[in-house]
């Protein structure tokens, strides 16, 4: 049976890409000339964080296309992926493995970070059988305080009936975002609407998020959960990525994580926070191609 999945993805390189939906948000594969190279075991899927989407791991996708099966996805209520309004690990989980079924993949390895990890990690947890290995960028299983009330305080000072660029929306999200780098970030999803109308003047000034903020914030307790940990732990290899002065994975976390994923190992990117794929994408991707690479025994 047929049926559509909610999640955009991309796929490097083009290699016989799903079908089109017939309604709904279409999936759509970058036009990538070569073929797969011949010793592609296991295909893998990049997972984003929270207010991210497909662009925020583009350089770590560019530095690996050429050596594996790549696939990028937008999560539920982010990127161009469908709104819904359940928001948990466990239902995006679902959208996961349903989004994994419609483009026939079987066994995927998995990266994702932060709230991207723990969605993988999830999905792990919950189909073992569908997943191969994993890499967990800078998030452990374990339930997070608050952390973004600044950032959705941002969100709800932007009135998108009245700004006439991302200039104007991000000076009025400045007071609550201090740092150029965040702001820019958030700003990505601010976009023209597709349903344009015309001010006074003429011009087109019709502003959407792309993100589901109103989900988003109302869900945000079970986006800082912790991972499920009523089923067996997740007994293959596992690779946590941590970045040096990030708060995010601490020595505590360590009984959680070998609990659900005894098999994990951790390496540690020097002088990286949070963001540590940006920060040093070379590095980051380094790690990824030596863990996920088809000759690497276990």
């Amino acid at each position: 049976m047929e049926f559509m999945s909610p999640i955009f993805h991309r796929c490097w390189p083009n290699i016989d890409p799903a079908p089109k939906p017939e309604s709904g948000l279409a999936s759509v594969a970058d036009s990538i000339s070569q073929p797969a190279p011949e010793n592609i075991s296991t295909p893998i899927v990049f997972v984003h964080g929270l207010f991210g989407s497909i662009e925020n791991l583009g350089m770590i996708t560019r530095l690996l296309k050429d050596d594996f099966l790549i696939y990028a996805i937008d999560l539920p209520n982010h990127g161009r992926s469908h709104h819904t309004s359940e928001i948990s690990l466990q239902a995006m989980a679902a959208a996961m493995l349903k989004w994994l079924d419609s483009v026939g993949l079987d066994c995927v390895d998995l990266v994702g970070h932060s709230l991207g990890g723990k969605v993988c990690m999830e999905l792990a947890l919950r189909h073992p059988d569908r997943v191969h290995r994993l890499v967990v960028a800078d998030i452990a299983p374990v339930a997070y305080p608050r952390r973004h009330d600044d950032i959705f305080a941002a969100f709800r000072a932007v009135d998108l009936n009245t700004i006439k660029s991302r200039a104007d929306a991000d000076a009025l999200m400045r007071p609550y975002v201090t740092i150029a780098s965040t702001r820019s970030f958030l700003l990505k999803n601010l976009e023209k609407s597709t349903d344009k109308a015309k001010d006074e003047d003429g011009s087109d000034n019709t502003w959407r998020w792309r993100l589901n903020i109103e989900a988003l914030e109302s869900g945000y307790h079970h986006i800082i959960s912790a991972n499920t940990s009523g089923f067996r732990p997740f007994n293959k290899p596992v690779l946590f990525i941590k970045g040096e002065n990030s708060s995010y994975i601490m020595p505590i976390h360590q009984e959680s994580i070998l609990s659900l994923f005894p098999s994990a190992g951790v390496k540690v990117i020097n002088n990286t926070e949070h963001w540590l794929h940006a920060e040093k994408p070379e590095i980051f991707a380094g790690l990824v191609r030596r863990f996920l690479s088809p000759d690497r025994k276990g």
